[in-house]
């Protein structure tokens, strides 16, 4: 049997030192590419561009996506200004992720967003974020561990009889956290499924089913025998591909 290919969206880095400094490429963090591999799919690093055409061949190649981590989302995009506190913005990618959502969508195929990728998926079908998590008045927890991507460091709790806790088994764990942003409004036509202690949201689903976002890293976690069940998230999109 043929394995499903997943796309993953891909960023931009840019050499600082060498023999080619400033030279950019393209790039995602390998754990992406590990987790398709060890459940099941073939991954298919989707490379940026900012070409409508292109982007839209790319994604007829794909069965599965996955949406990853990267630059903050631009504040713009859910009628705010830029706040003190916000980080690097990429704009143009913005929208290569928000058109290969909408494409994915469309051709009915299994969405999976990391980090950023559920701040896309919550943006583009209109919610809102905290720019950063010191905007929020309520008491927020370290949501930036800083260190060691594979330790989990604060709880969660999924919705029973949700996609996202069919999908992995389990309603309570813990789970890693590189984030400075958050949900501030989930988006009307989503449904917020994961909560972390403080009350941030984060996983969140559409009502069909089809579309995961989780703002816990799971593909950094995928080798860690204490949350094995984080590699059902994988299998769902492999699973489930079209």
């Amino acid at each position: 049997m043929t394995k499903p290919i997943i796309g993953i969206s891909g960023s931009v880095i840019i050499d600082d030192g060498g023999i080619f400094q400033g030279y950019r490429r393209s790039y995602v963090n390998e754990d992406y590419v590990d987790s398709v591999v060890q459940n099941g799919g073939v991954p298919y690093i989707i490379p940026f561009t900012e070409d409508e055409d292109v982007i839209k061949a790319q994604l007829e190649n794909v069965q599965g996506l996955i949406l990853s981590g990267g630059h903050d989302v631009d504040p713009h995009l859910y009628g705010e200004e830029p706040e003190q506190k916000i980080g690097a913005t990429w704009p143009e990618r913005d929208h290569f992720d928000m058109l290969l959502l909408k494409l994915a969508e469309e051709k009915g195929i299994p969405v999976l967003g990391i980090c950023r990728g559920a701040q896309i998926i919550n943006v583009a079908h209109g919610g809102k974020l905290y720019q950063d998590l010191s905007y929020r008045s309520e008491h927020t927890l370290k949501h930036m561990q800083g260190h060691t991507p594979s330790l989990p460091t604060h709880s969660m709790k999924v919705v029973s009889g949700s996609k996202l806790a069919e999908v992995l088994g389990e309603t309570e764990f813990m789970v890693n956290s590189f984030h400075h942003q958050i949900i501030k409004e989930v988006a009307p036509d989503l449904i917020e499924v994961a909560t972390a202690p403080d009350g941030v949201a984060e996983g969140i689903e559409n009502k069909e089913g089809t579309v995961i976002g989780v703002q816990w890293h799971p593909e950094m976690l995928h080798r860690n025998k204490s949350v094995a069940f984080m590699n059902n998230l994988f299998k769902w999109v492999i699973d489930n591909a079209k």
